[in-house]
């Protein structure tokens, strides 16, 4: 495995290591204060947040998912996604880069051969950032991919076109996903300073505006064998690869959330109108404001109960993951990410609702809740939550094994 441990040189000091959950809680908790302080401004001048990330990079929140027989602390499922919706209330963008390295992670932690492991998890652990070359446009549906790893002495070249690759910008190791000759995917893990490759910074969505995805363009990139992950192998038997995707995804929708109700909750109390019949003199007073505004307090609270439920269930299908804990882990999951896509669309809906059209002023840039919501939401439907769901207990068929469960 030298050749793939020499190819990246380190340039960062070592991150800090994380050593309990709660140290990893607090250490989400005081990157968070410092994110928020500029996160607004940020996103309405798309200034990208390198600052920010050598930050996490640094705390060692990005190593908290190594498995312990590799050095790392394996931080349960619960707690990962409660971090990550943490690191999202603050800025979204952030957390996004973060849920691509996760993923990354646990296929290696999947997928991964020993020494691969050996490396790529050592290499978490001192702050390195995994992004990733995933998505396909030219495809005839979503999730399809095109690229090929054509064999070249005793590794691989690889050409093509990635665009939206979340968090790239911001990668010190990029994840290739392509079929190889036998038209199975695999994942190739290469430093981004790896000759042919090519970013671009051209993402323009209305939302998640600084997550730092962009373009990669492959110019017959040489690929080493022994950095290339089976990741097929992944879904030809139970595991928790996709689950520990999507309740990151569902993390970050609850993330998103809690920000727009403390922002409702600020503007109401400081800044909003009573109703010309409310028979208040303060907004706040307003009963209908009162009652929504615990509406939305209580949807919250039960989606982080489901996000809660669902991570512990994922930690049992990783221990032992057999057909049925496997599928016990999804059906909850699917649960909690249509609870926080749901929540977090209408909270940032409901902000403006009982804010008031002075709300909407460009400068306040309240509307970056709701465009981070419905970006970020469109990235996993959750149309076909309920079609798995529902599929399952009307017809008893399993949840596809998959990239996205």
């Amino acid at each position: 495995m030298g050749t793939v441990s020499q190819l990246h040189a380190h340039v960062r000091p070592l991150a800090h290591r994380i050593q309990s959950e709660e140290e990893a809680l607090q250490s989400a908790r005081s990157l968070a204060a410092r994110f928020a302080q500029q996160a607004s401004d940020r996103d309405i001048n798309r200034v990208l947040p390198y600052e920010e990330m050598e930050a996490l990079s640094q705390s060692g929140l990005l190593g908290i998912t190594t498995p312990s027989e590799y050095d790392g602390l394996d931080i349960s499922n619960s707690i990962l996604a409660e971090i990550i919706a943490i690191l999202a209330e603050a800025d979204p963008s952030i957390a996004e880069i973060a849920r691509n390295h996760f993923y990354i992670l646990e296929a290696l932690r999947t997928d991964g051969g020993e020494e691969q492991k050996d490396v790529f998890f050592a290499r978490a652990l001192a702050g390195d950032r995994f992004g990733n070359a995933l998505s396909e446009t030219d495809t005839t549906r979503a999730g399809q991919d095109n690229i090929r790893l054509t064999p070249e002495g005793s590794g691989y070249r690889v050409n093509g076109r990635k665009p939206h690759a979340a968090g790239v910008l911001f990668a010190d190791w990029i994840a290739i996903f392509a079929f190889d000759a036998r038209d199975e995917l695999t994942i190739s893990l290469v430093p981004r300073g790896t000759e042919g490759i090519q970013i671009i910074d051209d993402w323009d969505g209305f939302g998640q505006r600084t997550s730092g995805s962009g373009t990669i363009i492959l110019h017959n990139v040489y690929v080493n064998a022994d950095a290339v992950l089976a990741h097929h192998t992944g879904f030809e038997r139970p595991t928790t690869i996709g689950l520990v995707d999507q309740i990151i995804h569902a993390g970050i929708g609850l993330g998103i959330a809690r920000a727009a109700l403390a922002e409702t909750i600020e503007f109401v109390k400081t800044s909003a109108r009573p109703w010309m019949n409310s028979g208040v003199e303060r907004a706040a007073d307003d009963p209908l404001t009162i009652a929504r505004i615990g509406q939305i307090a209580i949807r919250i609270e039960a989606a982080t109960a489901m996000l809660e439920r669902a991570g512990r269930k994922i930690d049992i299908a990783q221990i032992n993951p057999t057909e049925e804990h496997v599928i016990d882990a999804t059906l909850a999951v699917a649960a909690a990410t249509t609870s926080t896509t749901d929540i977090a669309i209408e909270a940032s809906n409901t902000l403006f609702e009982l804010a008031g059209t002075s709300s909407t002023r460009i400068g306040l840039n309240l509307d970056r809740h709701w465009r981070n919501a419905r970006t970020h939401t469109l990235r996993d439907t959750a149309r076909w939550k309920y079609h798995l769901v529902g599929n399952y207990h009307l017809n008893g068929v399993t949840p596809p094994r998959n990239w996205k469960p």
